[in-house]
């Protein structure tokens, strides 16, 4: 059968992408699932938040092994696969993966090279988890083309609604043109403080003009400095402050995503 791929995207940064990316996967792992983290941004966020907080002295990242899957060669042993504590596994990234970008652009089937490398640990994962950089770029493409169902976290904020049009855009191209299986879990509310009216006016918005198309989680990620500082810890908001909202949202969203 294989893992299902989740991407979690947006072309807009500050959204809790990466955020949520840690949260849903161990939280997946918390529901007894095994999970693939798979850093695909150079400046190794998802890796950071792990707490491998120096990812450009890893040896073996995602470059490495696409860098593999390009030239035709071995992959290293182990695959690269790091283990964290809370039960995920990671593939990390680091700056290397900006010069990879740069030669994807020049090779035959540059959209699927990750999708080929995901082929070979599929059936070892339930799931597989993509935290995408906050671009449209070639890197984006090839996780788009790689995943079963994209994830869209969007702040709470007008700004952030408004580049969901170019990115619904760039997701209904890959999916006529490489992935014809690809289709959207979600959008994702982030960072909404919805005791004020306008983190629920955008909300109310939000459902107003994608509700119909696309589902919008019932889970809503309230704002909170405490999330924030997960990134910083190396662990999960389950481990951080598990008895704070934000762990019971991400646990609620855990499960809305489980059920499809």
């Amino acid at each position: 059968m294989g893992a299902t791929i989740y991407c979690l995207c947006n072309q807009k940064g500050g959204c809790a992408k990466t955020t949520s990316s840690v949260n849903i996967g161990i939280g997946l792992a918390r529901e007894g699932k095994k999970v693939l983290l798979v850093d695909t941004d150079p400046q190794g966020s998802l890796t950071a938040s792990l707490g491998y907080q120096q990812p450009d002295q890893i040896k073996v990242t995602l470059a490495t092994i696409l860098g593999a899957i390009i030239m035709d060669t071995p992959l290293p042993d182990g695959g690269g696969i790091l283990h964290h504590g809370e039960g995920v596994d990671l593939l990390p990234a680091n700056i290397e993966l900006s010069g990879l970008e740069v030669t994807l652009v020049n090779i035959m089937s540059r959209e699927t090279i990750l999708r080929q490398y995901l082929q070979t640990v599929s059936e070892a994962y339930d799931a597989i988890i993509l935290d995408c950089m906050p671009s449209l770029g070639m890197l984006t493409i090839n996780a788009l083309a790689a995943a079963d169902e994209v994830l869209i976290p969007a702040q709470a904020h007008f700004l952030s609604i408004k580049g969901l049009e170019q990115l619904l855009r760039t997701i209904k191209k890959v999916k006529r043109q490489i992935n014809p299986a690809l289709s959207i879990a979600g959008i994702l509310v982030t960072m909404a403080d919805m005791r004020t009216n306008y983190a629920r006016e955008i909300v109310e918005i939000l459902r107003d003009t994608y509700g119909e198309k696309i589902r919008i989680f019932e889970s809503i990620i309230p704002l909170s400095v405490r999330a924030a500082e997960t990134s910083a810890e190396g662990k999960s908001i389950y481990l951080h402050d598990p008895a704070g909202k934000v762990a019971a949202a991400y646990a609620a969203l855990t499960r809305e995503v489980m059920r499809g």
